[in-house]
């Protein structure tokens, strides 16, 4: 998963202290310190009414920076709710068409391959209808796991919505997508899950599309849509 988190705000830095290091002096023998001086002040120059301003901007200026670092986790954290699918741990639709975008763009600017995969889960209704929600969206997680356990790191995979996975196969041609499609789909029918103690066979069906130079990012994810569908229909399956 890529997801490039934004970049948080600089730390303020009002007030930098000089000074000079002290001479190594022998043990046990005080020697004379040339105090720092603050904004150019001297020792001398620091009344009590100076002081206790600078004591005062010091502690504004270090409330401020304590403010700013909160609000950059929560921008971080309000980025992760953003690309983040609602149920599992994985990115939304809305990253993986901006992965997708940059992946395109990728491949325009070096003259390399790439490929969107669109898997649909087989039969989840059925498993709603007879197991319950709690079990159809365990199959969900599971089908997830086992797509983003088996996929190299430059790869990318979310959760598109519903039933439905994408994944973005970087440098891949057309036959290297479809091989790795079809050994996906294979791992998913060979990693059952377990649920309430009994082993639950999943499957899925799948289409990928090799994307090209220009193309919008949803037209490639339509394109990979629709040949998923043609081989659900091909196996005798439905939406």
């Amino acid at each position: 998963m890529k997801i490039t988190d934004p970049t948080g705000p600089r730390n303020l830095t009002a007030i930098r202290a000089y000074g000079k290091a002290p001479a190594a002096e022998p043990r046990g023998v005080g020697a004379p310190v040339d105090r720092a001086s603050i904004l150019g002040l001297s020792e001398a120059d620091l009344t009590p009414g100076v002081r206790n301003a600078l004591q005062r901007l010091m502690a504004e200026v270090e409330s401020l920076r304590r403010e700013l670092e909160v609000s950059r986790h929560r921008l971080k954290d309000l980025e992760r709710l953003v690309h983040e699918d609602t149920l599992l741990p994985l990115p939304n639709r809305r990253a993986f068409v901006q992965e997708l975008a940059r992946s395109i763009a990728y491949a325009e600017r070096y003259g390399v391959a790439g490929a969107v995969v669109y898997f649909d889960v087989n039969d989840l209704k059925q498993i709603n209808d007879s197991l319950g929600h709690a079990a159809g969206d365990a199959a969900l997680a599971h089908v997830g796991s086992v797509l983003a356990d088996n996929l190299r790191s430059s790869d990318f995979v979310a959760r598109l919505g519903g039933d439905e996975f994408g994944v973005i196969l970087a440098q891949a041609t057309p036959t290297q997508a479809a091989e790795k499609a079809a050994q996906l789909a294979a791992k998913v029918a060979t990693s059952p899950m377990l649920w309430e103690g009994k082993s639950l066979a999943l499957s899925v069906a799948y289409g990928t599309h090799a994307f090209h130079p220009g193309q919008a990012p949803d037209a490639a994810i339509a394109d990979a849509d629709r040949a998923m569908y043609s081989q659900k229909q091909s196996r005798g399956g439905g939406r």
